[in-house]
């Protein structure tokens, strides 16, 4: 999908409201044309409208990366912002008009700014909101299937739900994977540290001596004079490794050789598997209960699970289900769905109650994944502890064995 390209410019605006007091501000449009005519549904009488000249000195500072990222959180409070003001009998144009001058997202704002100079031109909210990669296929197709049946602000809110449970559910993973890394990080560089700056000095200092170094110490100088010549190198790997990454990660054949390796890992393959699991289900069943058709929201939820396995799996359901056969009965031949999740499916379209049967499953896995990740921090942190400090007594020792020949060296 190609990102809309109108061009957003700022406007001061002088306007008269109904009481005959004259009133200024500024405002953000494609148009001045635009601008008259959202003065104008606000009820507004312009009376002057110049555009603002920006560059030089007062052009404002962008930094790539972080001034314009826009996060899953950031369309899950628009989401639900637009439903409350749908429902509350306001017009689309108007919803978008207010949340495009209140985001505080400056990058969000300006798309919004685009979306609504989209709709103003004729162009369905959909269709405006395709135009641009930052609204998920999930919230765009949702959203077509609300402009359809008529109950956009129902759509709208259950989009909100669904993000925010991701958001919720990322969260989560993040705040117990905190400390276990934190502290990680920490002994990587006190490691380092103590091998480029202590032991050389200790080492230099028994070399004087004169004497033969102990065992342990040995190491430790290799260690150091080692990462003397491979830090530099090292860094440069881990930065082209990480560049390769970012670059790489979207890509078909590294998705296929990669992400099936992450449902393997010991402890962490089984945390993956659910995260994508209540990924799946809960976006399956979001999209179900708007009205997307099951064959095409099937496609959008492989897609949208964030590992390969899932959306192959998917993909083999869609076909299987285009000729006729129950959504449960082709999940069963794929390991990546547990045998309780197929039983419940099953149960959801036996009884016609499949989208809040997928719900409930997508809730008990975000439990599990709490649990999981809870467990998972419980058994990580006491490890690092005795790994750290078999490290650092180690180092310690090496570096004050040959203390204890300083004297008879000295004598």
């Amino acid at each position: 999908m190609a990102t809309s390209t109108a061009t957003v410019k700022k406007y001061n605006y002088e306007v008269r409201d109904a009481q005959g007091k004259i009133q200024k501000g500024t405002i953000e449009a494609p148009s001045e044309a635009a601008v008259a005519g959202r003065l104008k549904e606000m009820g507004l009488t312009t009376v002057a409208i110049t555009e603002v000249k920006t560059g030089g000195l007062q052009s404002e500072i962008k930094i790539p990366g972080l001034t314009d990222r826009i996060k899953l959180k950031d369309i899950a409070i628009l989401s639900r912002q637009l439903a409350t003001m749908i429902a509350a009998g306001l017009s689309l144009l108007r919803a978008l008009s207010i949340l495009a001058e209140q985001t505080e997202n400056k990058a969000l704002a300006k798309i919004v700014h685009e979306v609504r100079a989209d709709v103003e031109a004729g162009s369905s909210f959909s269709q405006a909101l395709g135009k641009h990669d930052t609204f998920p296929p999930l919230m765009v197709n949702m959203v077509r299937a609300g402009e359809v049946g008529g109950f956009l602000d129902q759509v709208l809110l259950s989009v909100a739900q669904n993000f925010e449970s991701e958001v919720a559910l990322r969260g989560k993973v993040k705040s117990a994977m905190t400390y276990p890394i934190v502290v990680f990080v920490i002994a990587i560089l006190a490691v380092t540290g103590m091998l480029l700056f202590i032991v050389p000095v200790f080492a230099t200092m028994f070399s004087d001596l004169g004497g033969e170094l102990p065992f342990l110490t040995q190491i430790l100088v290799w260690m150091s004079d080692a990462l003397k010549v491979l830090i530099i190198p090292l860094v440069i790997a881990i930065f082209v490794g990480a560049w390769l990454y970012r670059k790489n990660r979207y890509k078909e054949g590294f998705r296929e050789k990669v992400e099936p390796f992450y449902l393997k890992v010991p402890v962490f393959g089984g945390l993956t598997q659910k995260i994508a699991v209540a990924r799946f289900t809960r976006n399956l069943a979001s999209m179900l209960r708007s009205g997307v058709p099951i064959l095409q929201a099937l496609d959008i939820v492989g897609e949208a699970s964030g590992n390969i396995v899932i959306e192959r799996a998917a993909k083999a359901v869609r076909e299987s289900v285009r000729t006729g056969n129950s959504l449960a009965k082709p999940l069963a031949e794929h390991p990546v769905f547990p045998p309780m999740v197929v039983q419940m499916m099953a149960v959801g379209e036996d009884t016609g109650a499949l989208d809040d049967m997928l719900d409930k499953i997508a809730d008990f896995y975000d439990q599990e994944v709490e649990a999981t990740t809870e467990a998972l921090t419980s058994l990580i942190e006491p490890i690092m502890i005795a790994v750290l400090g078999g490290i650092v007594g180690f180092m310690v020792i090496g570096l004050y064995m040959p203390i204890f020949g300083v004297f008879d060296l000295v004598a």
